[in-house]
């Protein structure tokens, strides 16, 4: 595999959210084509009118972006295999069809849904694998030109050739047998006049100078078709590896009752974009590297001998383990970063830092910070009931030392080491009632960073109002 040949290609139909399994296949063939010092390429899938949306085409694009897979080429910056949306290249394909139809290798069928239907079923009842019947093969040119007289309309299939053995390497799962007698003769244009999704996927790769694919494995069984297709057409053929699907904890295909299943929900429910990808990237591909990767270093330890067959378990608690590890891998100018738009304004920078820091070891997604902004900075807190029964077993006493070593100390937070000398006491019988004055529970972050976070005065009310409790 040479960097100058390895092209590499994700092509999703605007139909739709970037679902999380899309988004494995886009950073699989993202990282091949940066591991080789290849190229890119995102190509809109759109020919299905019916099902093809404008405004998912940018929010796919957005999704990527903030995945960090940018593409090459694609119908936003052009490039040598422009244009980069189907619905743009109906040209191209008709003169395809064209040649197929003059080579005898494609004809017209007039067969409809029903009648369609209805061969399946008896193909079915008879044991048989169902497949086009061939009912249109070997019209005349005569009796099709009077189904159309008729304004009967009509689809192109490919005519596949008989007795063949097609046989190829699949990167992923190895040597491929296909039967071609096994194989019905495929729609490559539909009634509409449309491309069908095997035809135009094939050409576009070859046109494109794909040199290798990446897709799920449920487009195994559309190689042998596509091969044939490339073969007719004199095409290059690219290498395609089909990599396992993504399924649930429960075996099942991932679904909505799964929780989040595409890359916007799990954007706006604050996860980031590196904990997505480091599970995506440990999904369905070893590596023995336990810790957060940049695509940088995915794109250096992706190698498609690591690509596993099995299923793939989509696990939000992985996911989550994954969104802590960044979070415990950040600076404190990112985690700042991060943070900020949650944060109040009006903090000072050492109130900021001291509160990042405290809070930090604590949460997963930003949200979690929430109740923590209102125990350090809101004017009340809520207590629980261990809390109330921590201030009565410490003792007014206490409080009011406490609340007092406050009054005494200068600036604007309030100094651990001065409160310990100020109640005398040290050990769990200095942070467990002070804890539960200043934070109304008993677990939670280090203190010394929230206390140095909360300002003097509402550590010295909040001391105080435990000793009224305690009294």
């Amino acid at each position: 595999m040479s960097a100058a040949t390895v092209v590499t290609r994700f092509a999703p139909s605007p139909s739709g959210e970037l679902h999380l399994g899309n988004a494995r296949t886009a950073l699989f063939n993202f990282l091949l084509a940066r591991r080789q010092g290849g190229r890119f390429v995102l190509r809109i899938e759109d020919t299905d009118a019916a099902r093809s949306h404008d405004h998912f085409v940018q929010a796919l694009c957005t999704d990527l972006s903030w995945l960090g897979l940018g593409w090459d080429e694609g119908p936003d910056r052009g490039g040598p295999g422009a244009p980069y949306r189907q619905s743009q290249r109906g040209p191209l394909y008709q003169r395809y069809f064209q040649q197929l139809e003059r080579d005898l290798l494609a004809y017209p069928c007039f067969c409809t849904p029903l009648e369609l239907e209805l061969a399946r079923r008896a193909q079915l009842a008879a044991g048989r694998p169902p497949r086009y019947a061939g009912s249109c093969r070997e019209l005349s040119g005569q009796e099709r030109a009077a189904r159309a007289a008729r304004g009967l309309s009509s689809s192109l299939r490919f005519r596949v050739p008989a007795g063949r053995r097609l046989e190829f390497q699949d990167i992923v799962h190895g040597p491929q047998s296909f039967a071609s007698d096994d194989i019905g003769d495929f729609i490559i244009r539909r009634e509409d006049g449309s491309a069908a999704f095997l035809f135009c996927n094939a050409v576009d790769d070859a046109l494109m100078q794909i040199s290798h694919v990446l897709r799920g494995e449920d487009h195994l069984t559309n190689t042998p078709r596509q091969r044939l297709l490339f073969e007719a057409l004199a095409l290059p053929v690219p290498q395609y590896g089909h990599v396992s699907l993504l399924i649930g904890a429960d075996g099942a295909p991932l679904s909505k009752r799964h929780g989040a299943t595409s890359v916007r929900e799990l954007r706006d429910a604050g996860y980031s974009s590196a904990a997505v990808c480091n599970h995506l990237f440990r999904l369905g591909h070893s590596t023995p590297s336990n810790s957060v990767l940049t695509l940088e270093q995915m794109a250096q330890a992706f190698d498609t001998a690591h690509l596993q067959r099995a299923s793939a378990h989509f696990e939000p608690v992985q996911l989550r383990h994954w969104q802590s590890e960044w979070v415990h891998s950040l600076s404190a100018e990112q985690a700042r970063a991060w943070l900020q738009p949650l944060l109040p304004p009006a903090l000072s920078a050492a109130q900021l830092d001291a509160f990042i820091t405290a809070v930090l070891p604590n949460i997963v997604l930003a949200e979690d910070m929430r109740p923590w902004l209102e125990v350090v900075f809101g004017e009340s807190v809520s207590f629980e009931e261990p809390a109330l029964q921590a201030a009565r077993d410490a003792g007014a006493e206490f409080f009011v030392a406490a609340a007092n070593a406050i009054s005494q100390q200068p600036g604007d937070s309030a100094d651990l080491a001065a409160l310990r000398r100020a109640t005398g006491r040290n050990g769990a019988a200095f942070f467990k009632p002070l804890r539960a004055a200043l934070t109304g529970r008993l677990h939670g972050p280090e203190l010394a960073p929230l206390l140095a976070a909360m300002p003097a005065e509402r550590v010295r009310a909040r001391l105080l109002r435990f000793a009224h409790v305690a009294a």
